[in-house]
């Protein structure tokens, strides 16, 4: 995100403030912690499910999502980051073409347009990226294209709602299917912020989540703050789904830098590892941390330095206290019949990466 650092205009900021007066009760004060890792054995409270495969293909993400699919019924959006132009660590198209043909024949990806200036950044130059990317198999909705509406945000202390893409509303059920990477601001890029942020419309919500109003830099709130606040917009969109959400997360090509920044991104070195599915938000988030905590010094340091640093386990931390899930899970490996396996276990013997030809 750092390569596309802009002046937002004196209108721009004077809308976003009242704006955000409107959506916080008060000034909070954020948590802390945020950059130490909680090991397992020291979480308590109750285990959901996740469920894992290694197959790194399109038969692998639709083993993984048919695990989680019961309650996705009626118009259903697929909300994945399409990336800018030629980004090379995006899901592959051709894999989310195999799972929305057998599984999710009627759905449509969705998406918003950004808050920096970029590829995505207004609806037509979105729509000409879409086609670079090849997202052209299926409708591809891009949420804020005409407007905007304000979900309701229950038990948080920055919002009381949060500004997103209006034809969030006209979708019955969503499957969050995330590329899980690291990301410039928030340390690590999961399910969490592939709604919090990509749900929130690219004038407005993201304005709320990401900048003081008057700040001339527009990315000027970080670490234990952001990560809350980017929560808390999660938590408006999985509060209006309620149980119709499920989430799929893919870790391929896994740079610390997020798919925003397309062929910029830093190079990767962190080892791919699998594809994990529940239907639980933290579960499976910290899910993909705790597999990538339990990899050797040298397969992880890179990733592990950018979600410290960031303070980025602040949205693990936080997910719990607002309710979201749980940080305890029973993780199920689909490739050895269905045997529950440690996060240390899922990735022993990892290979180290190559850039796929």
């Amino acid at each position: 995100m750092k390569h596309f650092i802009i002046t937002i205009t004196a209108s721009l900021f004077a809308a976003g403030a009242i704006a955000t007066a409107l959506a916080q009760p008060e000034k909070a004060t954020p948590g802390v912690d945020g950059n130490k890792y909680v090991p397992y054995e020291e979480r308590t409270g109750n285990e959901s499910i996740v469920y894992f495969t290694r197959n790194l293909s399109a038969e692998g993400l639709i083993t993984a999502y048919e695990q989680v699919c019961g309650n996705i019924e009626g118009r259903t959006g697929v909300k994945l980051h399409t990336g800018e132009q030629n980004g090379p660590n995006i899901i592959p198209h051709e894999w989310v073409r195999e799972l929305i043909t057998k599984d999710l024949p009627e759905a449509n990806i969705v998406e918003t347009n950004t808050y920096y200036v970029g590829d995505r950044y207004t609806t037509d130059r979105h729509r000409e990226t879409l086609k670079v990317n090849g997202w052209t198999f299926c409708p591809v909705d891009i949420m804020d294209e005409e407007d905007t509406v304000a979900l309701p945000v229950t038990g948080g202390k920055w919002f009381t709602k949060m500004s997103m893409g209006s034809h969030i509303t006209s979708y019955n059920s969503l499957v969050v299917l995330t590329h899980f990477k690291g990301h410039t601001q928030g340390g690590f890029g999961g399910s969490n912020k592939n709604i919090g942020i990509g749900c929130a419309d690219g004038r407005i919500g993201k304005a709320w989540i990401h900048t003081t109003p008057g700040q001339d830099n527009q990315w000027d709130i970080a670490k234990e703050e952001f990560m809350e606040r980017i929560t808390e917009s999660s938590k408006a969109v999985i509060d209006h789904f309620g149980k119709h959400i499920t989430y799929v997360n893919v870790m391929r090509n896994m740079s610390v830098s997020c798919d925003c920044e397309g062929v910029n991104a830093e190079p990767v070195v962190t080892p791919n590892v699998g594809i994990l599915s529940s239907t639980d938000i933290l579960a499976i988030d910290q899910a993909c941390i705790d597999m990538v905590y339990a990899m050797t010094e040298a397969e992880h340091h890179d990733l592990v330095e950018r979600i410290e640093t960031r303070h980025g386990l602040r949205q693990l931390s936080y997910m719990k206290e607002l309710g979201m899930g749980n940080d305890r899970y029973v993780l199920i490996d689909l490739d050895n019949g269905g045997k529950r396996i440690t996060a240390a276990e899922a990735v022993q013997g990892l290979k180290p990466f190559t850039q796929e030809q």
